[in-house]
């Protein structure tokens, strides 16, 4: 059993992982007050001391605890170190991700460090800071404190001592309520809106003090991200998910890289390397070493995948820079195919190493060159896998025109594994928590890149309120459906939309293919015509095409997937969104409307 500590952003993402999981689990925050809804997870509100954490510890069998409370909850986590110890129980702790420390803010270590030199002063450290706040009003500084607009704040602020002139309220976060000299702030990561914040103040000319954060403490297992979380927890209680998780080739290459430039700098040779992922979350990853290279092993978790263990290789070679030269230089050696029809993110004759791993493996090299003061040279990467000219012949590539090896890939750097039922079964959770959440609308997407085009359109809709549906856009209509969800939008990215257009409401490439005839019918039907029979993916098209005309085709695709769709949804208000590769949408020309 799991007992999660939150209440925060952290605590929500925590959530969204632990739900995945269909297993039962604890969330504990101290007020109560946060909004969340929990599916599998059992709810229990209000402060625990030591005695009474052990207690429930031990009547619960708890095996795993994950702190994901606030940054500057230093109680609770000295609480939660204890417990942990006396009862030999494992703690992850679900960091935030933190900028760089800015050198033109006044960095302190404690309330008494605040600088006595300014006359105003804007405190934005939460009403449990009022207290050790006050000795400065004693120094003739003019206090006001930024609390939540809640009768349990405002209580607390004036059981304190403060009066309603200082008081100020969280209408929006990142706004400046009160002119000051100077602003004090917590350091509360990315999650917390530390740089917005920042950013407000020296807008408004006015000095920044921030309070460090406090030491997390020894024996915590740091995470800051959801795919971090979810892997930890994989490896400490492995009954917990029925699947496990991977990582994409383009994480592993990724992986390599770093090694190699370590190695290369510094002579050591650790057997985990730190790899940011696309999202901006840290994982750890294990690496191998030879004399020539590094390399990673290919771990796909339990997703059915031909490259599941294959050995992803780097080798590297620091050059001096010239002004005509990038950074970092990527290429493709033994194993890793290359493009040889166009379509693709790069021309052909480029190693098949798709966008989304080449940035990962160019930001990760790039924040290494400047921490180990590189950026007088630049860095050669060529990138391996020794059995990939054989494993390819067993994918989809030589279809798409990658020969000699297979490609790397992957958007997130995971790999998420579930069979056809959990992936339903999953979609129907998230589904349920959609409606559960008040939204009256639900909008469904392939993933997340679709996922953040189509957020753009809904800035005030929930995150419960943007569900998956990965290939299963019938199923997951049918689901909406029945869970009685009168207004869906249907985010559809072009690839998966004439797939949708033709009937096949699976759009799983084992179990549909994009059909050449079929295209050529809508593009008439839209008055276009050309010669598609050379292409290989459906944006080539796209790419073909005027604005004008990509309305024109949008409107056919669009009004051919709403014969297969709006029938699923025979209750609810339909919308089909037409995404395109560069987050282009084209909308229908209206939505369609439930049966009379």
């Amino acid at each position: 059993m799991i007992l999660v500590f939150g209440g925060t952003t952290e605590g929500r993402k925590a959530v969204e992982v632990l739900e995945e999981g269909g297993s039962t689990y604890f969330y504990s925050t101290k007020t109560g007050e946060q909004d969340i809804t929990l599916h599998h997870g059992q709810r229990i509100d209000g402060a625990l001391d030591e005695t009474a954490m052990i207690d429930f510890c031990r009547a619960h069998n708890i095996r795993l605890i994950v702190d994901a409370a606030h940054p500057f909850a230093s109680l609770l986590h000295q609480t939660i170190a204890r417990t942990a110890t006396a009862l030999d129980i494992p703690v992850v702790r679900f960091e935030r991700i933190y900028p760089p420390r800015d050198a033109s803010i006044t960095w302190i270590n404690d309330y008494t460090e605040i600088p006595r030199d300014i006359h105003r002063l804007l405190a934005t450290t939460g009403v449990q800071s009022i207290a050790k706040l006050k000795p400065l009003e004693s120094a003739g500084i003019k206090v006001f404190y930024r609390i939540l607009n809640r009768p349990s704040s405002i209580a607390l602020a004036q059981k304190q001592g403060a009066t309603n002139e200082q008081l100020c309220y969280y209408e929006n976060p990142n706004d400046i309520p009160i002119k000051a000299d100077a602003i004090l702030l917590k350091e509360s990561g990315l999650s917390g809106g530390f740089t917005e914040k920042v950013e407000a103040a020296k807008n408004c000319a006015m000095r920044v003090i921030a309070l460090k954060r406090p030491e997390i403490p020894a024996g915590f297992i740091e995470v800051n991200g959801p795919y971090g979380l979810r892997r930890m927890v994989e490896k400490l209680l492995p009954d917990f998910y029925s699947l496990h998780s991977g990582l994409t080739t383009g994480t592993c290459a990724t992986a390599a890289a770093v090694a190699a430039t370590i190695r290369l700098t510094t002579g050591e040779t650790p057997a985990e390397v730190p790899v940011t992922l696309p999202n901006g979350e840290t994982i750890q990853v294990a690496v191998n070493y030879s004399d020539d290279y590094t390399s990673c092993i290919k771990e796909a978790g339990d997703d059915p995948d031909v490259t599941d263990g294959i050995e992803v290789r780097a080798s590297i070679i620091l050059q001096h820079r010239d002004t005509e030269t990038q950074g970092v230089i990527i290429k493709g050696g033994e194993g890793v195919g290359r493009f040889t029809l166009p379509g693709f993110d790069y021309p052909p004759g480029e190693a098949a190493i798709n966008k989304a791993p080449r940035e990962m493996i160019r930001q990760n090299l790039e924040r290494l060159c400047i921490s180990e003061s590189l950026c007088s040279n630049y860095i050669i990467v060529t990138i391996s896998v020794p059995q990939g000219a054989e494993i390819a012949r067993r994918t989809f590539n030589p279809r798409l025109g990658i020969e000699g090896g297979i490609s790397i890939i992957g958007v997130s750097g995971i790999v998420k594994p579930f069979s056809e039922e959990a992936f339903i079964d999953s979609i129907r959770k998230c589904m349920t928590v959609a409606k559960a959440s008040g939204s009256e609308r639900v909008v469904i997407n392939s993933g997340g890149k679709s996922e953040r085009f189509v957020k753009a359109l809904y800035p005030t809709l929930p995150q419960q309120a943007f569900v998956e549906y990965g290939n299963y856009i019938g199923e997951t209509l049918k689901i909406a459906h029945e869970l009685g969800i009168k207004e869906v939008t249907l985010g559809v990215m072009l690839g998966k939309a004439v797939k949708l257009a033709a009937g096949h409401l699976d759009t799983h490439s084992k179990r549909s293919t994009m059909d050449k005839t079929f295209i050529s019918e809508m593009l008439h039907e839209a008055n276009i015509y050309m010669d598609i029979s050379h292409i290989t993916l459906a944006r080539e098209i796209w790419e073909r095409l005027s604005p004008e005309k990509q309305q024109d085709f949008a409107n056919v695709v669009i009004s051919h997937c709403a014969t297969y769709c709006k029938p699923l949804l025979p209750k609810g208000e339909l919308t089909i969104l037409l995404i395109a590769d560069d987050g282009t949408i084209l909308p229908q020309s209206q939505a369609l409307q439930p049966e009379q």
